[in-house]
């Protein structure tokens, strides 16, 4: 694989499970990483060339200051992934909420489209880039009981490739990994008694999205990998 050394990633939801596992990865690879979440904690920033943003990413206003701060610091974008993103079971589709049905849209679909119209402009001024997201097997293969979440990122889902349809010859990228269940801390205690061995393990999904913003990836486009572990 092709290190990208010196180049920079923007990674959104940075402060969680998968988060910590793939902003390891990028820092462990060379890349100078900018972390994006709500609000971080001086102990968990990690160590290396890490600069903590807090920011709204399900506003305009939260996605453009990260994005800035990035090209303040370090005057490049090479990467955005989108790892941000929210569950909720609602339930059968006659008793799930309408509340569910906007938290779920606002927080798969909505900060996807926000955060990656933000990233855009200097990639493509630059005439290179990434853009990765984490999508969903259930927004392929919806089960009964998730019909805000499974919806939610069916539209993640679309977007990337309505993207990765308009930046054709652009030397920017998009693309999307669906992942199963992700075996994180939070799904663990979510989840004490489920078959953990047949999680997708975040490291795993981390040495994708290094593939992934690679040159060897160059030429993949639009594509929806999924990620189903042994499930």
């Amino acid at each position: 694989m092709d290190v990208l050394t010196g180049k920079t990633v923007l990674i959104a939801g940075a402060s969680g499970g998968l988060g910590e596992s793939v902003t390891r990865a990028f820092l462990d690879a060379g890349y100078s990483v900018a972390g994006a979440a709500r609000a971080w904690k001086t102990e968990r920033v990690p160590p290396g060339d890490f600069l903590p943003v807090e920011a709204d990413l399900t506003s305009s206003a939260g996605c453009e200051s990260a994005v800035r701060s990035v090209l303040d610091r370090w005057g490049r974008l090479d990467a955005a992934i989108n790892l941000m993103g929210g569950f909720a079971a609602g339930g059968p589709l006659q008793s799930s909420s309408e509340e569910t049905w906007d938290r779920m849209m606002t927080l798969n679909a909505k900060a996807a489209f926000l955060f990656f119209r933000a990233a855009l402009p200097p990639m493509l001024e630059a005439g290179q880039g990434r853009l990765i997201a984490i999508g969903a097997r259930a927004g392929v293969q919806p089960p009964a009981g998730l019909s805000a979440y499974a919806a939610s990122k069916a539209a993640l889902h679309a977007l990337v490739l309505c993207l990765a349809a308009e930046l054709k010859k652009t030397g920017v990228t998009a693309n999307a990994i669906l992942p199963s269940t992700i075996d994180t801390p939070a799904n663990r205690a979510a989840m004490p008694g489920a078959d953990h061995s047949k999680w997708v393990p975040a490291d795993s999904l981390a040495s994708l999205l290094l593939y992934l913003v690679s040159p060897a990836a160059a030429h993949i486009n639009g594509a929806l990998v999924p990620v189903y572990g042994q499930s």
